[in-house]
């Protein structure tokens, strides 16, 4: 009896584009999609350490691009993907945080984190899904959400807002876009080790509270997370859509 062949986590001749690209989850991220057999184009504001990376892959025989791309200038966004585009893959890392309780937020504050990381998500999903309908092709899109918007915490407000808003809106996208071939899941990670978490995380008590919620008890890396996110652009997940990926350490399921 021949033996089925085992689920491909390829994604040679697909096309990615990764926000947030310069740094910590995003520039990992577009790595793993390169080695995978993507081709990359690593969007962020920080252009040059994009184009570092991208440098690196392409030196690895890799396709690989940096542009500069702030993702809440949302003429820019479409300007962009359409002159990019079309894309096969999307991953909206892009997004910000904002330690503050309910009683010191600001509306300054409110604002700019609903526009970076609840605009500019619709906006760049948007603008890829239209790419792709436009060409007549499939895709998928990763949005980056976070174990807070699976949860609450004290101290980060409008951030835990946001991630129950990126929940919301992968569900949404996913039944609009599916008959179209598109689909549309999001990755949830826990405290990850990145250059924006290590002051945080240099503070010996701060690191030990982390650990101590974790069933799998260590701070999480770049690379536990970008696994997740190259499973769900593959087609070893062609049936998976609509989906959240909690990749926290078991911190849920506590």
């Amino acid at each position: 009896m021949p033996l089925p062949p085992p689920p491909s986590f390829r994604l040679d001749g697909r096309r990615a584009l990764v926000t947030g690209a310069s740094r910590g989850i995003g520039r990992h991220a577009a790595i793993a999609l390169a080695q995978a057999g993507a081709e990359v184009v690593l969007a962020a504001r920080a252009l040059p350490e994009s184009e570092e990376t991208a440098a690196a892959l392409r030196d690895e025989g890799f396709g690989a691009t940096a542009i500069a791309l702030d993702v809440t200038d949302r003429a820019a966004v479409r300007e962009a993907v359409a002159a990019a585009g079309p894309f096969d893959i999307l991953v909206n890392n892009a997004g910000g945080n904002i330690r503050e309780s309910t009683l010191d937020v600001t509306d300054e504050a409110f604002d700019r984190l609903l526009d970076l990381n609840i605009r500019a998500c619709f906006t760049v999903a948007q603008a890829v899904a239209q790419g792709l309908v436009a060409a007549g092709r499939p895709g998928v899109i990763v949005n980056l959400s976070s174990i807070n918007g699976h949860r609450a915490a004290a101290g980060r407000a409008v951030y835990i807002t946001t991630k129950h808003a990126v929940e919301g809106m992968t569900k949404a996208m996913a039944a609009d876009l599916a008959p179209q071939g598109i689909r549309v899941n999001a990755v949830c990670p826990g405290f990850v080790e990145t250059p924006l978490t290590a002051g945080v995380l240099a503070d010996p008590g701060f690191r030990q509270r982390v650990v101590q919620r974790m069933l799998i008890q260590r701070v999480m890396t770049t690379d536990d997370i970008v696994g997740a996110i190259v499973f769900l652009c593959s087609p070893a997940a062609s049936m998976i859509t609509g989906a959240s990926l909690l990749v926290d350490g078991g911190v849920c399921a506590i």
